[in-house]
């Protein structure tokens, strides 16, 4: 009971603290919200359109609202278009100006405006639209050659196209795509975010073991009828706790809200509980080692960060230099990350993600015995 007590009393003092509920709760949510609407599979790109509402202009706009996987808004005016794609409302916008038609018809160019930001998908987005006013303006020069206007002549180079068949291209692929194109819009990231908050919870959280020492907690706590290893275990499953409340929490939330695919439930949780075992036991050698909070909490947040850009909960490995990847391997962060995926794309069981398991039982090992020995030496012999 004395090892629940403990631990409960970790956990109440975690939801005291009010800034916990945003760094627990909120921001994790919302950077899996931005990774899965920048990089999603399930993103579709928006278009907006300002074409004049007859004639050349607006063949010319049904042809762009025709592009595949691609969304298009419509806007009166191209002021309001500006706004938007500065906005970021729209990631592209094409304005086609009312003097279209009488441009070609004088044999000029028609004006046809791209807009972008550098910033967004909109540069991509141009090579598809492009590619759409190029075959258009083919059309235009064809139906010039015929003599007639240009939306009978256009019409008719497209039925004479259409006639003859498209030309024929052969395409392969080699390889393996980086990414499982069926992964779900957020699945990319759920992942990577869950572990690396959770293991960022965990060591920012030391402080509350700190805090304990440097109010005498801890040590009043061994002048009771409670021995040292009662109090190292409860601390310790203290911090479990925490971590592993932050990690449930982004788990089922994102599996109802997003519908993120976790794989296997079992290897899901196996993941969870090994991975939070090594955020407690990194938490506990932490909160054993420094003096004060203010200590534990910068290099905690620098630590849990820097671990995280190397074990690619914020670049892909996949996406990495060899270097890189070989050196993601020193942190538990790659492995966890390892075993989600191969849950997820492979659609793998426990017995597959057994080799990144059992690194993660090691971590997890080596950690809370140093964490145990030398918490152990603050409680019997001081700081």
């Amino acid at each position: 009971m004395k090892l629940l007590a403990i631990a409960a009393s970790g956990l109440r003092r975690m939801f005291r603290d009010r800034t916990n509920y945003f760094f627990v709760f909120i921001l994790p949510l919302g950077i899996i919200v931005i990774i899965g609407s920048l990089f999603g599979s399930g993103f579709r790109p928006t278009i907006g359109v300002v074409a004049p509402d007859a004639g050349v202009g607006a063949a010319l706009a049904e042809r762009i609202a025709d592009i595949d996987e691609v969304d298009i808004v419509s806007y009166e005016d191209r002021a309001d278009l500006v706004v938007a794609v500065e906005r970021s409302t729209v990631q592209a916008g094409v304005s086609i100006d009312e003097n279209f038609d009488d441009a070609l018809e004088a044999g000029d160019t028609g004006p046809v405006e791209y807009l972008a930001r550098p910033d967004s998908a909109g540069p991509q987005l141009q090579a598809l639209v492009s590619a759409v006013v190029t075959e258009f303006s083919y059309d235009v020069t064809a139906a010039r050659l015929t003599g007639d206007d240009l939306g009978t002549g256009i019409a008719a180079a497209v039925e004479r196209r259409n006639e003859i068949g498209p030309v024929e291209v052969r395409r392969s692929s080699t390889g393996e795509a980086t990414f499982d194109p069926s992964l779900g819009q957020f699945d990319l990231g759920a992942s990577s975010q869950l572990v690396l908050f959770m293991f960022l919870t965990g060591l920012t959280g030391s402080a509350a073991l700190i805090q304990s020492r440097q109010l005498g907690v801890s040590r009043r706590m061994l002048g009771t009828p409670t021995s040292a290893r009662t109090i190292i275990v409860g601390e310790t499953l203290a911090r479990f706790a925490v971590v592993l409340v932050q990690g449930l929490y982004i788990l089922f939330v994102t599996l109802i809200v997003f519908g993120v695919d976790w794989g296997d439930p079992l290897g899901a949780a196996a993941i969870m509980t090994l991975f939070g075992l090594v955020g407690a036991g990194a938490a506990m050698l932490m909160g054993s080692v420094f003096q004060n909070d203010q200590q534990a909490g910068g290099v905690g947040v620098m630590l849990g960060l820097g671990l995280a850009a190397l074990g690619g909960a914020m670049v892909p490995i996949e996406v990495m230099p060899a270097g890189m990847q070989n050196v993601a391997r020193f942190t538990p962060h790659a492995w966890a990350i390892d075993a989600f995926g191969e849950l997820v794309r492979e659609d793998g069981t426990i017995i597959d993600i057994g080799p990144q398991l059992g690194v993660l039982a090691l971590f997890a090992g080596v950690l809370l015995v140093l964490a145990a020995w030398r918490f152990r030496t603050v409680l019997t012999r001081g700081d």
